[in-house]
């Protein structure tokens, strides 16, 4: 189940926010708990077992570790064996399959795929074959939630959770569970506790909720109906604007999709008292890469940062060691959000650009116009994108052909034909993500109070603005089938 879909609009989010109000202070977390395992039921019921399975392990670890506060010995050997077997479910489930075919590739010495098989095992012994592991929804963000929980416990930075209940609420609370953002447990340890949601924060929730709905529903998929044309298409033809404009098309779409739901999670966070952090900040008007990755999925950035990076030494190590730091940081990225060449790759190419960054690159963008800087970093972005949709390398090596002009022709009646009928939706998606209506809104609110207007004309229309959106995306919602979620699997 995910977010926009009109079984959670109007069966489960309802039936839990309803229950959850209706119910006494102290069985709120059990409700969260088991309200979480529910939503995560509804796609993945046969591993629950496996995320009740996360939450046993890091909870024990927990205990253990509390209880050897003052031992250092027992205490980081009990981090190591619960960091070792949060990695060992998460290596089994997502990085079987990469690591056998690695291997399959590596003793084969690339042979032809139609002879490998045999020439592998006879002269080798080593052609591997393993039945195929379906990777449980959202497997990366609640193994990463409960590895923070451990570690920070370990640095002392958290106090202990003696309730599995409450523990467990944290780790399974459905509005972040299968995509995030990355809440780690010192942020919510307080509402844990305690909390209220007063009716100003439920409107706040309710009206982030639908934003974010709308973002996900109206822009994401409609303009991933462009990119699902262009990548569909036959590359040694499509001309040099229909592969800019694909490309452009799935930058916003992965946008909107991901950021509209990272909107709802906090909405719904929102509504049932909590306060999760922000995971976007209009990532496309950086004008460096590394601004880019400060404005992007921002939580999985700092988790990255806080538990691998300045472990690591961060940069106060010298120019060696942080270029070290750096590579290890972006190739496991590229990892943590699949196991396929093409994530590696294009980790190790955002990894190549901070790198060259931190050693000159930055301060040539310093003194450059900002729009070449912003130009600069767009276009690295799109070359990252291409990467990370790439299903082989063959397709990447095509499309980034067909960017600059194998096919010979400019535009074509395909191409043009996708311009029109996408233009409205690209116009919208180009104006939200340059982050224009706050500009505007500041101004326009700015100029109104010096004429004396003591409130906010978008204040005022909210109410019926953020109704029409619900209506808008329900309908959608109702009337057509392509809605996927590009980060249900991460």
């Amino acid at each position: 189940m995910v977010f926009s879909s009109l079984e959670f609009l109007f069966f489960f989010l309802p039936a839990a926010l309803g229950i959850y109000y209706a119910l006494p202070k102290k069985l709120k977390n059990a409700w969260l708990f088991l309200s979480g395992l529910l939503f995560y039921s509804f796609g993945e019921p046969k591993n629950v077992l496996l995320l009740l399975l996360c939450c046993a392990i890091n909870y024990a670890a927990g205990l253990l570790i509390s209880r050897y506060d003052r031992d250092i010995r027992r205490k980081r050997a009990v981090l190591v064996v619960s960091l070792i077997l949060d990695l060992g479910i998460l290596g089994i489930f997502k990085y079987t399959g990469f690591a056998v075919g690695l291997i399959n590739a590596v003793t084969g010495l690339a042979l032809p795929k139609n002879i490998f098989a045999g020439i592998a095992n006879s002269l080798f012994g080593t052609s591997f074959s393993l039945a195929e592991i379906a990777l449980p929804i959202g497997i990366s963000f609640f193994t990463f939630q409960s590895m923070s929980y451990t570690v920070d416990l370990y640095l002392g930075n958290i106090e202990v959770q003696k309730s599995f209940v409450d523990f467990s609420a944290y780790v399974t609370c459905f509005p972040q569970i299968v995509a995030g953002p990355i809440v780690r447990y010192r942020d919510v340890s307080e509402k844990l506790k305690s909390r209220r949601v007063s009716l100003d924060g439920l409107y706040t929730g309710i009206c982030r909720f639908v934003r974010g709905l709308a973002k996900k529903v109206l822009l994401a998929n409609n303009i991933g109906l462009l990119w699902r044309d262009v990548k569909a298409s036959d590359l040694s033809t499509l001309s040099v604007f229909g592969a800019w404009l694909g490309i452009i098309a799935f930058a916003f779409q992965i946008y909107f999709d991901f950021s509209g739901y990272s909107d709802m999670a906090i909405g719904l966070g929102k509504m049932l008292g909590f306060d999760f952090p922000e995971n976007f900040d209009l990532p496309y008007t950086s004008k460096s890469v590394r601004e880019f990755w400060q404005r992007w999925h921002i939580s999985l950035g700092q988790w990255f940062r806080s538990y691998v990076y300045i472990p690591l030494g961060g940069s106060r190590c010298g120019t060696l060691k942080t270029v070290r730091n750096l590579a290890i940081v972006w190739l496991l990225t590229g990892l943590w959000h699949g196991a396929r060449l093409n994530f590696l790759l294009w980790g190790a190419w955002f990894g190549l650009l901070i790198i060259a960054e931190r050693l000159f690159l930055g301060r040539l963008l310093e003194k450059i116009p900002p729009f070449f800087g912003w130009l600069y970093t767009f276009l690295a972005v799109l070359f990252g994108w291409v990467l990370f949709e790439a299903p082989s390398a063959d397709f990447a090596i095509s499309y980034f052909g067909a960017m600059f002009g194998r096919s010979g022709v400019f535009a074509d009646p395909f191409s043009l034909r996708l311009f029109c009928e996408n233009s409205v939706t690209a116009a919208i998606c180009l104006f939200l993500a340059s982050g224009a209506p706050g500009a505007y809104r500041s101004r326009i609110d700015g100029r109104l109070r010096l004429a004396g207007l003591k409130f906010s004309v978008f204040e005022l229309t909210e109410p019926a603005v953020m109704l029409s959106l619900l209506l808008a995306s329900a309908a959608y919602l109702v009337g057509e089938g392509y809605n996927p979620f590009l980060y249900f699997n991460f």
